[in-house]
């Protein structure tokens, strides 16, 4: 899908669509959109799913975000969340609103084929995501390791939940994300 309003151009692809040459360019933009504290794994936590993609006018990526499936955990039930990954924006372009333009495409993908959306915000993010009603969860934050069930009190606090989809999340029960090398969120 692709949408233009100019002088930006978004579109959604799934990682299998980019080309190398993208897959680059994106990196760059996280790279640069995080003042360097972008980690190899941080990339590829966001790979594998649908990726929401703005280009300027000169073709340039300027914003990004990803969705990919996590299986979570919670009251007993394994679920399929749309996990939001790799939401960046360049310097150059912030409180544009073209963090809104990729948030509203990764929305789409989650509410059309995720049973909840979830995604864990950095202190800068946060307020994008409390401005579309995303809301902290209150409950436990955990992780299934290679030892089992593993407390994640980190973070507790920064873990978000998409409240369109999740009337029935409860913050009595914890959410058990499943494992994944290097930052588990």
């Amino acid at each position: 899908m692709t949408t233009t309003a100019s002088p930006y151009t978004v579109r959604t692809a799934h990682t299998a669509d980019l080309t190398p040459t993208e897959l680059h360019a994106i990196r760059a933009l996280l790279d640069e959109s995080f003042d360097g504290d972008f980690s190899d794994e941080d990339f590829e936590h966001g790979l594998g799913g649908m990726h929401a993609l703005v280009q300027d006018d000169a073709g340039r990526f300027v914003a990004h975000g990803a969705v990919i499936m996590r299986r979570v955990r919670h009251r007993e039930r394994w679920l399929r969340a749309g996990y939001v990954e790799a939401v960046g924006v360049l310097p150059d372009v912030r409180r544009t609103g073209l963090g809104g333009r990729v948030m509203a495409e990764l929305e789409r993908v989650i509410d059309r084929a995720y049973d909840a959306g979830m995604l864990s915000a950095s202190d800068e993010g946060a307020a994008l995501y409390a401005a579309r009603g995303w809301q902290v969860w209150g409950g436990r934050v955990c992780a299934l390791g290679p030892e089992g069930v593993v407390r994640l009190a980190e973070e507790e606090g920064s873990t978000w939940v998409r409240a369109a989809l999740t009337p029935s999340l409860d913050p009595a029960f914890e959410l058990v994300f499943d494992w994944r090398d290097g930052d588990v969120l």
